[in-house]
């Protein structure tokens, strides 16, 4: 990682400790936390009041999201469930609703302070069916195959490397998992200077994609089924985006793994009772013996 990365990564990390011990230390007022201010665009408010009233208040008041990803994901009874930068724990603490007990949400942070809000609100919210890990999203401690779906909410334009939290987000899902996240997005006029004076002014926003780089950006890791809808404007020309993807099922790789297969020892339908030599002037024998494939039999 580039100097200018790690300090990036260090500011980023500063600003959302900050926001946590605020909200912590609010708590201990005889009014509760006040939610973090941002504007408009970005924070609690953009959540139904029936979802926030059912949350800690130290879990709302800590939102510093661009949306509301648990609304788009769709997620099931039964789910496996990834937020990827947590932060206080609002979207988790809301999917492990929706995915009940028979499910899992887990929470990926790499903010000590964020951590501890978190794991106090699942506390006081009496969720058990929550995990919460310390980690870069760039990086994610959780084993290959493993989770239903991804979410996140205006996280991955906090990124100094989207490629790798594309890539991992793409290893952790299993096949057919998919990913719903929240994120803003440029227009793909502007350049990247532009969006870096935009991202000031919003606050914090480190270098997000346009929507031409977002799509090819999970393309190449791999992804289909990929819609980016912008939702609203969060400066100009910038916007807050529902990102959905799909992680495809290996029905091509299995596919492709069987007519391999199938012509390594030069028959079709190697060791079937239907099997035939690929060449037609050979026997199946003597096309298996000229192949020197192990299958002899």
């Amino acid at each position: 990682m580039s100097e200018q990365s790690t300090d990036l990564r260090e500011t980023v990390r500063q600003r959302y400790a900050a926001a946590a011990v605020k909200v912590t230390e609010g708590g201990t007022a005889c009014c509760g936390p006040q939610p973090v201010e941002v504007d408009e665009n970005f924070g609690s408010t953009l959540y139904a009041a029936d979802e926030r009233d059912t949350l800690p208040a130290e879990a709302v008041a800590a939102s510093l999201g661009c949306g509301n990803p648990t609304a788009v994901a769709e997620l099931r009874e039964g789910e496996r469930v990834l937020d990827l930068g947590s932060g206080g724990g609002i979207d988790v603490l809301l999917s492990a609703r929706r995915v009940g007990p028979t499910g899992k949400a887990y929470g990926l942070d790499m903010t000590e302070e964020m951590l501890a809000l978190a794991l106090a609100n699942a506390e006081k919210a009496g969720a058990t069916n929550v995990e919460f890990l310390k980690g870069a999203i760039e990086a994610v401690p959780l084993p290959a195959n493993t989770i239903d779906v991804v979410i996140s909410n205006c996280v991955i334009n906090l990124s100094t490397d989207k490629p790798a939290v594309f890539a991992e987000t793409f290893r952790v899902l299993k096949p057919g998992g998919r990913m719903g996240v929240s994120d803003v997005v440029a227009d793909d006029a502007l350049t990247s200077g532009q969006r870096a004076e935009r991202g000031d002014y919003v606050g914090c926003i480190a270098g997000a994609l346009s929507f031409a780089e977002y799509r090819t950006g999970l393309e190449a890791a791999g992804f289909t089924n990929i819609e980016i809808t912008p939702t609203h404007p969060v400066a100009d020309g910038m916007h807050s985006a529902i990102v959905r993807a799909t992680k495809p099922l290996a029905t091509e790789t299995q596919t492709e793994v069987t007519q391999s297969a199938d012509a390594c020892c030069g028959v079709n339908s190697c060791c079937t009772s239907v099997e035939t030599a690929a060449d037609p002037a050979l026997t199946v024998t003597e096309a298996k013996a000229a192949s020197g494939c192990g299958c002899q039999d």
